[in-house]
């Protein structure tokens, strides 16, 4: 299984992005999706979360303007991301619990993708 994430970049603060992940590979299905960042000072926090339902959570730092939706069918989970603040900056990660052929869940990280607000 892998996870492939794109979609960082350098943006201006107040400005917009959006960054997706696929997963892939052979496996029965994904539970829980979600995104974390590494910060500059080399924290690692969680953004959100998103059930395979639909249910999610988010940092408190990010409600307001972070949106996590996925497509299960596409197995890829997305991060909008709005109102965007130099304090966003970091190297984002998706994270996937994913359910083996032998109904084991398994927990997989993507390679990060870098995103930098700053005017």
């Amino acid at each position: 299984v892998q996870l492939q994430a794109s979609g960082g970049g350098l943006v201006q603060p107040g400005g917009s992005l959006r960054v997706s992940c696929v997963a892939s590979g052979t496996f029965l299905g994904i539970n829980n999706m979600g995104w974390y960042r590494r910060t500059p000072g080399n924290t690692r926090e969680l953004v959100a979360r998103i059930t395979r339902s639909g249910s999610t959570n988010y940092a408190d730092s990010v409600k307001g303007r972070v949106t996590i939706t996925r497509e299960n069918a596409k197995n890829t989970v997305y991060l909008q991301m709005n109102s965007l603040k130099p304090e966003d900056t970091g190297v984002y990660y998706c994270n996937a619990a994913v359910v083996a052929l032998n109904r084991l869940e398994n927990n997989y990280w993507g390679q990060g993708t870098q995103v930098t607000v700053s005017s």
